[in-house]
């Protein structure tokens, strides 16, 4: 197996055995699994036990145990949550599954549904990361250092940050202190995500 775009780890050696499997649906299971593993990838992560009901059902249908589904389940969403990560593009995730095993029938229609799904999946990801630390309040004071034992900083400018960010339910105070080179560098990335995000909306 050649290098992937999704992990540089090397992936569980069941994955090549569950990519055999599902080679072995139709078109039309595997259109319906990947419909099913989509709505869960998109809906809030609360739907968990719909989800479980889904598959249940799809085992039923199509006459697959559930145990082996839920492997199979297990080893394609390695994909497109290291996609995310990476924020890979659908040719990269068609190739990624190619590379794992997976027909290139069914790696073009997964990559498919990638490209249409992505920008949503991307969307809820960075909404999640932003209510992890969610900043409540940020105080700043500019000063110059007018004496230290280090004489080249002495006349320096820094920038004392105190940021308020709620970690669950619980609010903490983090303390950061940059020189102006640093400050701009930090300004430059807050000025980079801001546009990130902008163009998500």
């Amino acid at each position: 197996m050649g290098l992937l775009n999704f992990t540089r780890d090397p992936v569980p050696e069941a994955v090549s055995g569950d990519m055999h499997n599902l080679n072995q649906l139709s078109a039309q299971q595997f259109s319906a699994l990947t419909e099913v593993l989509f709505r869960f990838l998109t809906e809030p992560k609360e739907q968990v036990e719909r989800f479980l009901t889904q598959l249940s059902d799809f085992a039923t249908v199509n006459k697959i145990s559930l145990g082996p589904l839920k492997n199979i389940v297990k080893s394609i969403l390695l994909v497109p949550n290291g996609a995310l990560k990476r924020n890979l593009s659908s040719e990269q995730v068609r190739a990624d599954f190619i590379a794992l095993g997976l027909s290139e029938e069914k790696a073009s229609y997964f990559a498919e549904q990638w490209k249409v799904n992505s920008p949503t999946l991307t969307r809820l990801a960075i909404g999640q990361t932003l209510m992890i630390n969610q900043l409540i309040d940020m105080e700043w004071k500019f000063g110059v250092t007018a004496g230290s034992s280090e004489l080249e900083k002495v006349g320096s400018i820094f920038l004392q940050l105190k940021l308020v960010i709620k970690k669950g339910s619980q609010m903490e105070n983090v303390y950061i202190e940059l020189t102006l080179p640093q400050f701009y560098s930090f300004l430059h990335e807050m000025e980079r995500v801001k546009t990130s995000l902008e163009s998500f909306s």
